[in-house]
């Protein structure tokens, strides 16, 4: 089991519990030397929202984190996760709760990015059993934050080059300054772990806003950040306003894991939870992704975001009986 966190406890006296734990001792001192690099105030307890599901087998804490110089006036929030085997068998999960960095809006790419750091060796972290590496990640997720906000400044100022270049007063000019190249970097396609087979269900469509509900099978938690890496690799997803709306459960030995991400569209994840709960559907991952046309939608957002969903699991066969929704989504 793991450790509760309630709300009233500090940080201190949770490190303290941890280290009375022989399985949770590496946990416990990895954070003590967190709080040294970075600053006691760096390392927060994580408190789940109403509507967030916490897997009492996970330990989770925040990073409050200053980039680099020389963007150390900017600060970012990540969360860090530990699955119950963690250091031994499992590596951390990272994963940005800033929606901005700095003036800019976080986009899909970067959140995938980050959720990959312990996945993908190439462009994160390479993890090793037994050896504690949440800082290795975190300098990680520092180092291409603060490319990512730096590649956003030139961007801004070559704009800002442009502008200036065709306002009248310049006109006249007979050298006009050249505008900065700003380069997109085509994103990394994650590839999806083997056997896994992704039910796209038709989008529903209303005052120009698309819905369109995915779901697959799932045979263990460590699935979920892979597939969701995946599906923010495609451009097509990653420029919606809410690309991967999520809901999963789980069954692991006997013992049942889920949890679930607004993505932005406030108490949605949680909807979605609810919606496997109340139909009884485990070992699967839901996805939902809204295109927003300018047009709010208010409470039938809701509405449309579990239709598509539940669209996406009859499309897998999970509403027939669980056992039999299990073979056809996988093996369909």
């Amino acid at each position: 089991m793991g450790l509760a966190q309630p709300e009233a406890q500090d940080v201190k006296d949770f490190i303290a519990d941890l280290m009375q734990r022989p399985d949770r001792e590496p946990v416990g001192s990895e954070m003590e030397v967190l709080q040294s690099i970075y600053g006691d105030d760096a390392i927060q307890l994580w408190i789940p929202s109403a509507n967030q599901h916490h897997d009492p087998g996970v330990t989770r804490y925040e990073a409050v984190l200053s980039l680099p110089s020389p963007h150390e006036d900017v600060s970012i929030r990540v969360l860090v996760s530990l699955p119950e085997s963690y250091p031994a068998t499992a590596p951390p999960q990272l994963q940005l709760l800033s929606r901005y960095v700095g003036a800019f809006g976080a986009d899909a790419s970067l959140f995938g990015a980050i959720l990959r750091t312990f996945i993908s060796s190439t462009s994160g972290v390479e993890w090793v059993p037994d050896a504690v590496c949440v800082f290795d990640g975190l300098q990680n997720v520092l180092d291409r934050c603060a490319v990512w906000y730096g590649d956003r400044l030139s961007a801004d100022a070559a704009g800002a080059m442009v502008r200036a270049d065709t306002h009248p007063e310049h006109q006249n000019q007979t050298a006009p300054p050249p505008s900065l190249p700003v380069s997109t970097p085509d994103p990394v396609v994650t590839e999806l772990p083997q056997g896994i087979e992704i039910f796209v269900a038709e989008p529903i469509n209303d005052r120009k806003s698309a819905f369109v509900g995915r779901a697959c099978v799932i045979s263990d938690p460590s699935e979920v950040p892979i597939i969701l890496a995946h599906l923010v690799s495609d451009r097509r997803i990653a420029r919606a306003a809410h690309p991967v709306i999520n809901a999963w459960r789980c069954q692991v030995s006997g013992v049942l894991h889920q949890d679930n991400d607004d993505d932005g569209e406030t108490a949605a994840g949680g909807r979605l939870a609810h919606l496997l709960h109340i139909l009884e559907v485990d070992n699967v991952l839901v996805v939902v992704t809204r295109y927003f046309g300018g047009i709010h939608l208010g409470p039938d957002r809701f509405k449309h975001i579990n239709q598509a969903a539940r669209n996406a699991l009859d499309l897998g066969g999970f509403l027939d009986t669980p056992a039999k929704g299990m073979v056809r989504g996988r093996h369909r």
